[in-house]
């Protein structure tokens, strides 16, 4: 069974590895992933935003993109998201293994249980390991093998987007637990849990959060920052690969 990475800002290719574009039609509609070749077959790579950035979040086919990675068989996923610090341990360039999430979107589709059919189920996902612990794990003794500093329990907090939070949205997030926040990781990981998958997330932080600084600033060197993003996919695929599908535990549908 092939695993997928799937990247966000500033990721929109898998150096390295052959892979051939390929459109998935869906239910839901297409989705363009790129499917490993030859050695490579055991590796999917989808980009949320599109290859040029031109899908805002709030745009972005979650549906479309899960169910295509599920009819290629995928079993595990990890999804990377560019943040901003919440957490004063989480600098710009700093790096978070993700275990929970804060909800804080509106009008997406983030179910994949939406039917009023007669013969519709009624379905919910058991979330309280939203990010599965094996592969998190993983990834933190991966950074940590390389002397990458890591924060290993983030919590994202998820706004709509496209515009940035204010200071006091910030301020909130913080209260209630956030460390990192971003427009992307809902409901992503929650379609993906609902298809049966295990996901985990790396967000790689670019800028400080609205409020902690007097303005947004963006990681201004950006081969430094070209340069963890490669580390990261690496890392990514590493752990995909010394991991194996057996050993996650699905979420379970009650």
């Amino acid at each position: 069974m092939p695993s997928a990475i799937i990247g966000g800002t500033g990721l929109y290719k898998l150096p390295g590895l052959d892979l051939k574009e390929e459109i998935v039609q869906t239910e839901y509609g297409e989705a363009k992933l790129f499917v490993g070749q030859g050695d490579d077959s055991d590796i999917v790579f989808l980009t949320r935003h599109g290859v040029s950035h031109s899908i805002p979040p709030h745009r972005v086919n979650y549906r479309a993109n899960i169910q295509a990675l599920h009819q290629l068989g995928v079993r595990r996923v990890i999804g990377n998201y560019a943040v901003g610090g919440i957490n004063p341990q989480i600098p710009p360039l700093g790096i978070a293994v993700l275990n929970d999430f804060l909800d804080f979107t509106k009008g997406r589709d983030s179910t994949f249980f939406d039917s009023e059919s007669a013969d519709a189920k009624v379905s919910h996902v058991e979330m309280s390991a939203p990010f599965c612990q094996l592969m998190g794990s993983a990834l933190v003794q991966s950074f940590q093998s390389q002397n990458v500093p890591v924060f290993e329990k983030g919590v994202y907090a998820a706004a709509q987007g496209p515009r940035f939070e204010t200071p006091a949205e910030i301020r909130m997030m913080g209260m209630l637990g956030g460390d990192v926040v971003g427009m992307t990781g809902v409901p992503e990981v929650v379609l993906a849990r609902e298809k049966g998958m295990c996901f985990a997330g790396v967000a790689l932080s670019i800028n400080w959060a609205a409020g902690i600084k007097p303005n947004i600033e963006i990681v201004a060197d950006y081969s430094k920052l070209e340069e963890v993003r490669l580390m990261i996919l690496r890392t990514c695929v590493g752990v995909l690969r010394a991991t194996r599908d057996e050993d996650c535990v699905p979420a379970e549908l009650l």
